[in-house]
C-alpha cells in the first residue's frame, strides 16, 4: 500500500481515518477538502483544484481522503493502488455530521484553511448536513460497481462497515508497519 484513497459519505470519518493510516504507514496525508476550499468556504476554480490534486498524487506514496467524484476522482483513483471505503450506517454518518457541525458552531473551531462553521451555511442549500442526506444513498449504490472496476485494474479495495471495524483494520496494520 503506497497510494491509498479513503472514501465515504460525509461524517464517515475519512479525514481522521486517513490521518491515522498515514501516520501508521509513515506517508503523507492529503486532505482534498484543504485543496478545494479557499477562505470563506469559496471553492477553488476547477482547474486550480485539479492542479493541486495532480501535484499531490504525483508523489510515490500518499493517503488521500475525500470523494470529489466530478473534479478529482480520475486523478486520485487513476494512481491509487488501494481504495478504502468507510461504508458506515446512515445513523453513524448523519450523527457525526450533526455533532461536528454543532460543535463547530458552538466553539468556532477552524476547519480547513481557517474556515469556520456558520449557522447560515449550516441551514442553507449548501449545508454539509443536506449534502450528507443527499449523497448517502447515492454512494451506497455507486461505490460497489466503481470499486469492482478498480479491482479489475489491479487495485486493492477494502470496505469497512463500522468505526470499530475500521479501528481493528488500522490496528492490524500498525505492528506490520513498525
Amino acid at each position: 500500500m503506497n497510494r491509498i484513497s479513503v472514501i465515504g459519505t460525509c461524517g464517515s470519518g475519512k479525514t481522521i481515518f486517513a490521518d491515522k493510516l498515514a501516520r501508521i504507514l509513515h506517508i503523507p496525508h492529503v486532505e482534498l477538502d484543504a485543496l478545494h476550499w479557499e477562505a470563506d468556504w469559496v471553492p477553488a476554480h476547477r482547474e486550480v483544484f485539479r492542479s493541486r490534486v495532480r501535484e499531490a498524487v504525483g508523489a510515490e506514496r500518499w493517503v488521500v481522503d475525500g470523494n470529489y467524484s466530478k473534479n478529482a476522482r480520475d486523478l486520485v483513483w487513476g494512481r491509487a493502488d488501494t481504495l478504502v471505503w468507510l461504508d458506515f450506517s446512515f445513523t453513524v454518518t448523519i450523527g457525526r455530521v450533526l455533532r461536528r457541525t454543532i460543535y463547530g458552531l458552538v466553539t468556532g473551531e477552524k476547519r480547513c484553511n481557517g474556515n469556520r462553521e456558520r449557522l447560515g451555511l449550516a441551514l442553507s442549500r449548501d449545508s454539509i448536513i443536506l449534502w450528507a442526506l443527499q449523497s448517502y444513498k447515492r454512494h451506497r449504490m455507486e461505490y460497489p460497481l466503481l470499486l469492482a472496476t478498480q479491482e479489475q485494474r489491479g487495485a486493492r479495495t477494502v470496505r469497512l462497515h463500522s468505526p470499530k471495524e475500521s479501528d481493528r483494520w488500522l490496528m492490524r496494520l500498525a505492528p506490520a508497519s513498525d
